[in-house]
């Protein structure tokens, strides 16, 4: 038995003219608002900025695509983003705090008493030749 997969479930069906039904219901709804104010205002003139903006609103609804999404999805994201709760976190970072006189003096003290090798000029002599000789007893084994 042969079943039918759908294609092209992204597309919405074009039911009025070239326009979906989220398009159609969202011009409509514009252009109902945009009459109601010219009737509530009473003049073209006063009614004409409102007009173009709730136009250009409900166009915008209907046609602009941000990032391949549709406008009202971007409203609605922002809507819940700044009304929705959020949450902060803080975290406290401790600063290290000034040492007293007597922990200075503590800590000098405990770095004094650490035993630090002295090697005179001599010594540093024999250890370079040591470690010359060696060296070389070590590369003439190798080449043989």
């Amino acid at each position: 038995m042969r079943f039918q997969v759908p294609q092209f479930i992204e597309v919405e069906d074009k039911i009025f003219g070239p326009l979906t039904l989220k398009q159609f219901i969202f011009i409509a709804g514009g252009a109902g608002l945009s009459f109601l104010v010219y009737v509530l205002l009473n003049s073209l003139l006063l009614a004409a900025l409102p007009v173009i903006a709730i136009m250009a609103v409900s166009l915008g609804l209907a046609f602009y695509k941000l990032n391949n999404k549709p406008l009202i999805s971007i409203a609605e994201y922002a809507f819940k983003y700044y009304l929705g709760t959020k949450l902060y976190i803080w975290k406290k970072e401790d600063k290290p705090r000034p040492k007293t006189q007597a922990e200075a003096t503590k800590d000098a003290k405990n770095f004094a008493s650490i035993m630090v090798p002295k090697i005179s000029d001599s010594k540093l002599k024999d250890l370079t030749w040591s470690l010359d000789i060696k060296e070389s007893m070590y590369s003439n084994k190798n080449q043989k």
